[in-house]
């Protein structure tokens, strides 16, 4: 029997619930994502090859499970990017930050979202954030550049540059 992903997955836990945390902005439904990351990488571990990025597959197994249940559970017509509102205690100037990035975070459509939490957060590089979305390096970095200018734009509190449509 080949080694499988179980006996390192336990290291990986705490990265797991905190990109999950960052997607869904909510700590009961990150600890569900990652319970059933783990539910799936446990089922499937037999499509896990021993010397690879066992933390890229994880990572591609919840991201691919979040746009599922994403899809699934939203009503028609409904963007994927709305951001719930985030209580502040205390009215700390920390507390306000953090829920200020946040909520400018969770403003990003998904796409963007997406990569700046693997590139930003969870430190991948772009060749292993773009493995993990199933999309080109170029991609990645777009993404990025596009995310980091509107989070700017927005923290600074200047309008959103409207998309350009191409015909």
């Amino acid at each position: 029997m080949r080694p499988g992903p179980e006996s390192d997955l336990i290291d990986h836990l705490p990265r797991l619930r905190r990109y999950a945390r960052a997607l869904t902005g909510d700590a009961a439904r990150a600890d569900d994502l990652v319970q059933d990351t783990v539910e799936r990488a446990l089922v499937k571990r037999a499509l896990w090859r021993p010397g690879s990025d066992l933390r890229a597959w994880l990572f591609t197994v919840m991201h691919n499970l979040f746009v599922n249940q994403m899809r699934a559970s939203r009503p028609p017509d409904t963007p994927l990017d709305e951001a719930p509102d985030m209580p502040v205690s205390g009215g700390q100037m920390d507390a306000l930050a953090t829920r200020d990035v946040h909520a400018a975070l969770m403003r990003l459509p998904e796409t963007q979202r997406e990569v700046m939490l693997l590139v930003g957060l969870e430190q991948f590089g772009y060749a292993e954030a773009a493995h993990v979305l199933g999309v080109p390096v170029g991609t990645v970095m777009s993404r990025l550049a596009r995310a980091r200018e509107q989070l700017r734009r927005d923290l600074a509190g200047e309008p959103a540059v409207p998309l350009k449509v191409v015909k």
